[in-house]
C-alpha cells in the first residue's frame, strides 16, 4: 500500500512538473513571438520616419533647381505651366511635411508618418494631439501604443470595399485621432471606420484577430498594464474606437 501511495505521489508530481514545464515553454514561445513582433514594429516605424527625412532632404537638395525652373517660366511668361509646377510641388511637400506638432518629437514623427500613409490611401484623417513635456510613459512605449493604434485603424479602413468614384471609395473611410490631457491623465483616442455591418462584442473582436493585428492589440494592453493605465474598446456598426488612459 505504501508503495502504491509513493507511486501515485511520484506520478502526480511528475504530471505537475510536466504541466508547469509545458506552460512555461508555451509562455516563453509567446513572449519570443511578441518580442519579434515588437522588433518588427519598431523597425517599420524607424523605416517610415527615415523615409520622411530622406524625402525632405532630397526636396531641399532640389530646392535651388525648382527656383531656377520657376524663374525661367516667369521670364518666358509661362504662367499656366508655372502654376501647374507649383501645384505639383505643393502636393509633393504635403506628403512629406511633419505638420503634426504634439510637443514630443518621437510622437510627431510617428503620427506624421501614419497620417501620410493613410491619406495616400484615400483615408480622411483628423488629428488633434498635444502632450506635456514630461510623461510617466516612455517615448518608446508611447510611440508603440500610437503606432499600433494607427496601423490597426489604417488596416481596417483599407479592408473597406465598395463602389469607387474617381478611384476613391464612396463609403467614407476615416480616422479620428485625439491625444491630450483628461482628468490629470494622458488620454489617447483613435476612432476609425470599418466594414463591420453589425455590432460585435469587443472580446470577440480581440480574440478573432490573428497575426500582427492581434499582437498589436496585446502590446497596447501590456503597456497600459505596465503603467497602471486603462484601455477601452468600443465597437458599433461601421465604427471602431479605442481609448487609452495613462497616469502622468
Amino acid at each position: 500500500m505504501n508503495d502504491l501511495i509513493k507511486y501515485l505521489l511520484i506520478s502526480g508530481a511528475s504530471i505537475c512538473v510536466s504541466v508547469v514545464c509545458t506552460v512555461l515553454i508555451i509562455r516563453r514561445c509567446f513572449e519570443r513571438r511578441l518580442e519579434k513582433f515588437q522588433d518588427s514594429v519598431l523597425k517599420k516605424q524607424r523605416d517610415e520616419v527615415q523615409n520622411i527625412y530622406q524625402t525632405m532632404r532630397a526636396w531641399r537638395h532640389d530646392y535651388h533647381n525648382h527656383i531656377q525652373s520657376i524663374k525661367a517660366m516667369m521670364a518666358m511668361g509661362k504662367t499656366e505651366e508655372m502654376s501647374d509646377y507649383l501645384d505639383n510641388l505643393e502636393k509633393d511637400l504635403d506628403t512629406i511635411d511633419i505638420a503634426i506638432r504634439t510637443g514630443n518629437v518621437g510622437l510627431d514623427a510617428i503620427l506624421s508618418s501614419k497620417v501620410s500613409i493613410a491619406r495616400k490611401n484615400n483615408i480622411e484623417v483628423n488629428c488633434t494631439a498635444k502632450v506635456p513635456s514630461e510623461l510617466k510613459v516612455s517615448d518608446v512605449h508611447l510611440c508603440a501604443i500610437v503606432g499600433n493604434l494607427m496601423d490597426n485603424a489604417i488596416e481596417a479602413c483599407e479592408k473597406m470595399k465598395g463602389p469607387l468614384e474617381g478611384g476613391v471609395p464612396v463609403a467614407p473611410r476615416f480616422i479620428r485621432v485625439y491625444i491630450g490631457l483628461f482628468k490629470s491623465q494622458l488620454y489617447i483616442s483613435v476612432t476609425n471606420s470599418t466594414n463591420e455591418s453589425k455590432r460585435r462584442r469587443v472580446s470577440e473582436l480581440v480574440t478573432s484577430k490573428l497575426g500582427e493585428h492581434g499582437f498589436g492589440l496585446r502590446r497596447i494592453d501590456k503597456i497600459a498594464e505596465k503603467y497602471a493605465g486603462y484601455v477601452n474598446r468600443k465597437n458599433e456598426p461601421g465604427v471602431f474606437a479605442t481609448e487609452v488612459m495613462l497616469p502622468l
